[in-house]
């Protein structure tokens, strides 16, 4: 049964058999179906050139998906699998019968909404989007969806913004970063605007700093062409944590509604602390590359660009404005260490004036991955006689255990307001554009020193110089703490 407020709209997927549409849009769409999210009417279209017949499709989507997802209605199962369609169109080629193909499967709904969603490299986003409008399938109703990596720098993000922008008017372009639909970044606007207790002290008064970390244990088998081309500071600062800072710094908004919300994220950007001299960027970024990455299996043998590619970056950020001047904001992503997280530490100053011995500073700590919840460490009185004890104890709320409605996927999340047309946590492009300012600078920077990335052994906690970033300062990260 679908929602009172779902309307019909027709989702078409470029790129809809590779690995995203598999592992998280298709599952995704699934579940918004089963929640009643799609209306009757609505139609899921991939695109590839694949050759696939809807039913070759069907069939597909039922072997890869099926173990993905809790199909515990065979008769809801089968009703999506029959909204699933399939069109082969071959974008940059001679054969324009695909596009002659996918006119008439959504001709005569042109009052419909129409999202065209990219899961492909961001290089065909402009020729795809020329071709559609060529073949008169862009309508007043239609949205675009884009994918990262939206460029590589300020300069081919332009360019991308621009082909789009001939095509789409800005209000229907929905630039995708799926850190923006997890429930704990939901959570910290709540945990920031709902409640009275948190504001006072969210500044420099009472914060030391702040450290934003995304952590991976694995490595890059099988893309290691890829990562060459973009590294960690690309792949994951310029988007992922840049996302996050800007949603821990930004002012309260007026209201909360699409625009209110991202003119404060990109003030936040707009902010930062420009690291544009070559001394700056030896002095407050540090890169690395594991252990054993140029022996990983790839497509193309290694050559310079693979032994110069960082797969791990950590980058001390200032927000040069009234709220956090003389706050550090410490971003780090990596690859191959130890654990997999993502987790916003809010490090608190300590006690003005501390009258029991053995206290420390208290620690918010905001958890994305691999568990979703919040934590706020206190100092609280070890049981027993004589005298006072102090021990950390954390105060905390897990998703999982709290709330026993399911928490849905990033993507489930986004699709739904990309269904319903709203824009919130999507990025507009001057957001875009402000985030590619800062990082070229540092890109610059690196290029310019001719140093290698600083190696490290699989499995530690990142190269030395990580470590030294925070301990100039008298500082270690949480997991040292």
């Amino acid at each position: 049964m679908s929602s009172p407020s779902a309307h019909a709209v027709d989702l078409v997927v470029f790129g809809g058999t590779g690995d995203l549409s598999m592992r998280k849009l298709i599952p995704a769409l699934y579940h918004c179906d089963r929640d009643g999210r799609l209306a009757p009417e609505s139609r899921i279209v991939a695109m590839s050139r694949g050759g696939l017949t809807d039913a070759d499709f069907r069939g597909k989507v039922d072997a890869e998906v099926r173990d993905q997802v809790p199909v515990d209605d065979p008769e809801l199962w089968r009703r999506f699998l029959g909204r699933l369609h399939h069109v082969s169109v071959d974008v940059g080629g001679e054969d324009t019968s695909g596009w002659a193909a996918l006119n008439a499967l959504l001709g005569g709904f042109e009052q419909r909404d129409r999202v065209f969603y990219l899961a492909s490299p961001p290089m065909t986003f402009g020729p795809f989007c020329r071709e559609l409008e060529a073949a008169g399938l862009v309508t007043p109703l239609s949205r675009v969806v884009l994918e990262k990596p939206l460029g590589r720098d300020l300069t081919s993000a332009q360019l991308i913004n621009d082909e789009v922008g001939a095509i789409f008017d800005e209000r229907q372009i929905f630039r995708i970063d799926h850190y923006l639909g997890k429930e704990t970044v939901q959570n910290l606007l709540v945990l920031r605007f709902a409640n009275a207790f948190l504001e006072p002290i969210w500044n420099s008064l009472w914060i030391d700093h702040v450290q934003i970390t995304v952590a991976e244990t694995v490595g890059t088998p099988g893309r290691r062409g890829y990562y060459d081309q973009a590294g960690a500071l690309r792949d994951m600062v310029q988007n992922h944590l840049l996302q996050l800072l800007c949603l821990t710094a930004m002012e309260p908004p007026a209201r909360n509604d699409k625009e209110a919300i991202r003119d404060e994220k990109v003030k936040v950007l707009q902010a930062l602390r420009q690291l544009d001299e070559a001394s700056e960027a030896a002095r407050f970024t540090v890169r690395g590359q594991y252990d054993g990455y140029l022996d990983e299996p790839s497509s193309t043998p290694p050559n310079d660009a693979s032994k110069r590619v960082e797969t791990f970056v950590a980058v001390r950020a200032e927000v040069k404005n009234w709220r956090w001047a003389g706050v550090p904001f410490y971003l780090r992503t990596g690859k191959r260490l130890p654990r997999r997280t993502s987790e916003i530490v809010v490090q608190f100053k300590d006690v003005p004036h501390s009258i029991f011995p053995g206290g420390s500073p208290n620690r918010l700590v905001l958890r994305l991955q691999p568990e979703e919840g919040i934590q706020l460490h206190i100092m609280a009185k070890e049981p027993g006689a004589g005298e006072v004890a102090l021990k950390p104890v954390p105060l905390k709320l897990s998703f999982g255990e709290t709330f026993t409605a399911r928490v849905p996927e990033a993507y489930e999340r986004l699709l739904n307001d990309v269904l319903a047309g709203n824009p919130t946590l999507f990025m507009r492009r001057d957001e875009v554009e402000a985030a590619w300012r800062w990082i070229d600078p540092i890109l610059a920077a690196w290029e310019a020193s001719g140093d290698l990335p600083e190696p490290y052994a699989p499995g530690t906690a990142g190269p030395t110089g990580a470590h030294e970033l925070l301990g100039r300062s008298g500082r270690v990260w949480h997991e040292e703490a």
